[in-house]
């Protein structure tokens, strides 16, 4: 899928944000528009790239904003940098989303007993290559990790760009680990632990932090996109969630193409970045 990427404002400030067009120069919706699967019959998801691997600004898919461009969380009304918890610099793969997916907060898993965290799902790209910010790669997928974050459900998937000159050698989670020991165990440590430096306790998993394989991870992601359909559909409560589309012809949410370019728009100009704080690279050591 051709998807280029349009960036407003000034990066690394409050008002940076990426949108996102199609082939045809229009803009879409990262969570709405681009379709979940690059190739159905054979489980291949796309992604949405919002953190290149070894950066530490936490950008996202903002959810609650028309086209759900990407924009970096802020916290206490600074923008949130994830420390670097020694031995790990920034996040330790490309992190990202699948599109038209959604994490019901309102549907509580039988698995892990807990409701959704309101977003799509999460992808953690194990690949060799840095994809950049906005990028939609072609993903397999191996496995996941359920993270439980503040008591919701937040499903970490494990996959691989199909475009890897290795990707043919990873089928399921066990490929992971015979074929890049530790990164599992990396995997586990990052998420248990990237809050500890903002003062918050360990985090919890689902499993005792048992990595699910692949069968499981795509019934996962499968389920997530069915809430989404209701979601887009308006049969499920959007909350705060902006669902304006442009591409979902039979949804409620779909805008004209005029008024998806006034929402870009509208957003400030490109411009010069800021200086990212020095405090960034700095390292966070603890002992478990």
């Amino acid at each position: 899928m051709s998807v280029t990427v349009e960036e407003r404002g000034r990066p690394n400030s409050l008002d940076y944000r990426v949108y996102f067009k199609n082939s045809e120069g229009k803009y879409i919706s990262p969570f709405h528009d681009i379709p979940i699967y690059a190739n159905e019959a054979e489980n291949i998801f796309h992604a949405v790239v919002e953190v290149p691997r070894w950066t530490n600004a936490k950008m996202e898919i903002a959810t609650k904003d028309p086209l759900n461009p990407l924009k970096q969380d802020i916290k206490k009304g600074n923008l949130r940098y994830v420390a670097n918890v020694f031995p790990h610099k920034g996040y330790i793969w490309n992190y990202g989303a699948i599109p038209q997916t959604w994490e019901d907060p309102n549907h509580r898993d039988s698995d892990t007993g807990c409701c959704g965290d309101n977003d799509p799902i999460d992808i953690c790209d194990i690949g060799n290559k840095v994809c950049s910010r906005g990028e939609i790669i072609k993903v397999k997928v191996l496995g996941t990790l359920a993270l439980i974050d503040e008591g919701e459900t937040d499903w970490k998937v494990i996959v691989i760009n199909t475009e890897d000159p290795e990707s043919a050698d990873f089928n399921d989670i066990d490929d992971v680990r015979r074929l890049k020991p530790g990164y599992l165990e990396a995997t586990f440590d990052w998420f248990k632990r990237y809050k500890v430096p903002d003062g918050k306790p360990e985090n919890q998993f689902a499993f005792n932090g048992e990595f699910k394989d692949r069968d499981f991870a795509i019934k996962t992601i499968k389920d997530t996109h069915e809430f989404w359909k209701a979601l887009i559909s308006k049969k499920s409560s959007a909350g705060e969630l902006n669902c304006t589309n442009t591409g979902v012809s039979d949804s409620p949410f779909c805008c004209s193409a005029g008024d998806a370019e006034a929402v870009v728009k509208s957003a400030c100009a490109f411009g010069a970045e800021d200086p990212i704080p020095s405090s960034v690279d700095q390292w966070f050591y603890y002992e478990n």
